[in-house]
């Protein structure tokens, strides 16, 4: 952090610690660059797309909030923009050099929002019990595996 308070810029804090940096960490660095400002302009297009979509919805007077399935279809893009925003800062985490790469608990907790979008998103009328079941199962070991993860940090 800078005296000021605000996070020095992503090239500012690559410039920084260039230098001592291995070849290896410079790729690393260039990749999360390159991947960081990729996932910014699918983030950009897919918001834009998200509000145009339901601009058009609102004027053409199809949206209708009570209705089930336009809610699942908007809260579904909704969740898909979070889980790319949340991919982006572990990206950046990198960028910054909290992390040397991306780490398990993240790695987890993106999977587990993803599942959460499939949760919102899904159909209960048209799915299996037998898949139901096996995604809570998913949700469930996910959920154990970053416990593990976190419980072993602490100690």
């Amino acid at each position: 952090m800078e005296q000021n308070g605000k996070n020095p810029g992503v090239f500012t804090e690559t410039r920084k610690h260039w230098p001592v940096m291995t070849f290896y960490e410079r790729f690393e660095q260039v990749v999360a660059i390159i991947l960081s400002f990729a996932i910014a302009v699918v983030v950009i297009v897919a918001l834009w797309e998200l509000v145009s979509h339901i601009v058009s919805l609102l004027l053409a007077g199809t949206l209708d909030p009570l209705e089930h399935s336009g809610f699942q279809n908007i809260f579904g893009m909704i969740m898909t923009l979070l889980i790319a925003m949340e991919f982006k800062h572990s990206i950046i985490r990198v960028i910054h050099r909290h992390e040397s790469i991306i780490q398990v608990k993240t790695v987890l907790l993106i999977a587990m929002l993803a599942l959460a979008r499939k949760f919102i998103i899904i159909d209960s009328a048209t799915i299996d019990a037998d898949k139901l079941a096996a995604l809570a199962a998913v949700l469930l070991a996910l959920g154990v595996a970053y416990w593990l993860v976190r419980e072993g940090k602490s100690h």
